[in-house]
């Protein structure tokens, strides 16, 4: 992968649904070595999947649950976790938490209720949640 093929990386990243064209002209080749390098970069694997970003519903509370578990990694957690429709994220991390975990819901009891339900989970040892107050 060279600095171009990076590049192209970051234009995706920002909104995957630029024409060729576009992002052709911000790369400086021609839509054709453009659409080549995608398709070797998806062969490869450094292009997984496609998806979209979708603004929260009006009314949606957000909170953020850093777990920690009894150990790690646990992916019976990771898949009772992304089970939940209520869940938005799920990221494995270093140090003292070990899940990072987001969820969305229509009020605060269903919000509750999703953590509780979180911390219930046979594996999870500490659960700390905090609203988002401000998505920036």
């Amino acid at each position: 992968m060279d600095a171009i093929d990076r590049h192209l990386l970051e234009l995706l990243r920002e909104d995957a649904s630029r024409p060729l064209k576009t992002l052709a002209a911000e790369v400086g080749l021609s839509r054709s070595s453009v659409r080549d390098r995608i398709a070797r970069m998806q062969a490869q694997g450094a292009i997984r999947r496609y998806t979209i970003e979708t603004a929260p519903q009006a009314g949606t509370l957000s909170a953020i649950c850093m777990l920690r578990l009894a150990r790690t990694p646990d992916m019976g957690i990771v898949h009772s976790l992304t089970a939940m429709p209520e869940v938005v994220r799920c990221d494995a991390l270093s140090g003292e938490i070990d899940l990072l975990v987001e969820i969305a819901a229509p009020d605060a009891p269903s919000l509750n209720g999703t953590r509780d339900r979180i911390a219930a989970l046979p594996g999870v040892v500490e659960v700390t949640t905090s609203v988002v107050l401000t998505r920036y």
